[in-house]
């Protein structure tokens, strides 16, 4: 903790203090998180991580997250020491600007670097979703339960993006391919819905026509 604290003193040293500096000028305000959590129960500590990767704060060394200073992100902070309280957890909360550009590219990149990788996984889920409908079609699997199973997939994988999205505070290097393969996806969607529809139509007809077939047969009978 005290190894923390004195991270969290050297981040705090410019806060909101007017610098006549250049770099100063440019570097971006922080909200630093340092949480208390007692050795046990361990699930303690992965409720902060789980809640603290969901936001898109950046894990520094030590046990520090840090996010971009927001009011929305502030109150996430509260929210979360609030649900600590009760459970034996507590945690320190600051604003700060760094001493130098350096340190704001390290946590930009940083973020960038986490976005990225959620990006990638995404893209190759979204490649497996396409190959799946490629196979189907293949297959001619052109029913209601092949199509509402892949609706459901493409809802999870734009909520997915939507989560990533969110948390991309400086634009990772392949949000412009998730998009792309999303769209892919969503085109794909639609031309496999439409087989569907058109084989469904297909088999109304067919049905119809026997149907009058078989009518027309019986009518001939009778009249003979």
């Amino acid at each position: 903790m005290q190894q923390m604290l004195h991270f969290v003193i050297l981040m705090s040293y410019a806060i909101k203090t007017s610098v006549a500096n250049e770099t100063m000028a440019m570097s971006h305000e922080w909200l630093i998180f340092l949480p208390q959590i007692p050795s046990s129960p361990s699930s303690l500590r992965v409720l902060v991580w789980r809640r603290m990767r969901a936001a898109g704060a950046i894990g520094l060394q030590n046990g520090v997250w840090v996010l971009p200073h927001r009011l929305g992100h502030e109150k996430f902070i509260r929210e979360l020491l609030t649900e600590l309280a009760p459970l034996g957890g507590s945690g320190l909360s600051f604003t700060a600007t760094s001493v130098g550009e350096a340190t704001d590219t390290v946590i930009i990149e940083r973020a960038r670097a986490d976005r990225d990788q959620e990006y990638a996984e995404f893209c190759e889920r979204c490649a497996e979703f396409l190959h799946e409908l490629e196979k189907e079609t293949s297959q001619k699997k052109f029913t209601y339960a092949e199509l509402e199973e892949n609706e459901d997939d493409l809802t999870k994988l734009s909520t997915w993006l939507h989560k990533i999205q969110d948390r991309d505070f400086f634009t990772g290097s392949r949000s412009e391919e998730a998009l792309s393969i999303l769209a892919q996806g969503t085109q794909a969607l639609a031309d496999f819905t439409q087989r569907v529809y058109d084989e469904a139509a297909l088999g109304s007809t067919n049905h119809s026509s026997s149907e009058q077939n078989t009518a027309a047969d019986e009518n001939a009978d009778r009249e003979r």
